[in-house]
């Protein structure tokens, strides 16, 4: 009896296990690509809410020593026309730094910084690897 080898359309199962290995490999590697690239996002919005947070620390600073020299301004004068547009500058100037730095808090939120892309596909893999496997 001489041992015949399967023909060109049949495979063996260790060629068939060791291709389903490689792909596994190679799913893998795709899926620590996608992470890397979504998180290299994510660091990217991180720094913009940061700039933001920086900017609305900047303009506070201003703000308050012009709300304090309104009201010093105020405390010394007694007469309400120059404090009072002290007040409504310093006021205001507040209101906007208030309004940039709630925009960069609501950037860092743990909801808009998870890896989404990568979870959806982590979930559609192992779907993959269950019905290759069944």
């Amino acid at each position: 009896m001489t041992a015949t080898s399967p023909g060109p359309g049949h495979r063996s199962i260790p060629e068939l296990v060791g291709d389903a290995f490689n792909q596994f490999s190679k799913l893998i590697s795709n899926e620590f690509d996608l992470a890397r690239a979504e998180m290299s996002d994510k660091v990217s919005q991180i720094g913009r809410a940061a700039a933001m947070m920086g900017a609305g620390a900047v303009i506070l600073i201003p703000g308050l020593v012009v709300l304090l020299l309104a009201l010093a301004a105020l405390l010394v004068e007694n007469g309400m026309a120059s404090s009072l547009a002290y007040l409504i500058t310093g006021g205001g100037t507040v209101i906007v730094a208030g309004v940039l730095m709630w925009i960069g808090v609501s950037r860092l939120s743990p909801e808009t910084l998870k890896p989404n892309m990568t979870i959806d596909q982590l979930q559609r893999d192992k779907i993959a690897a269950k019905e290759m496997v069944k």
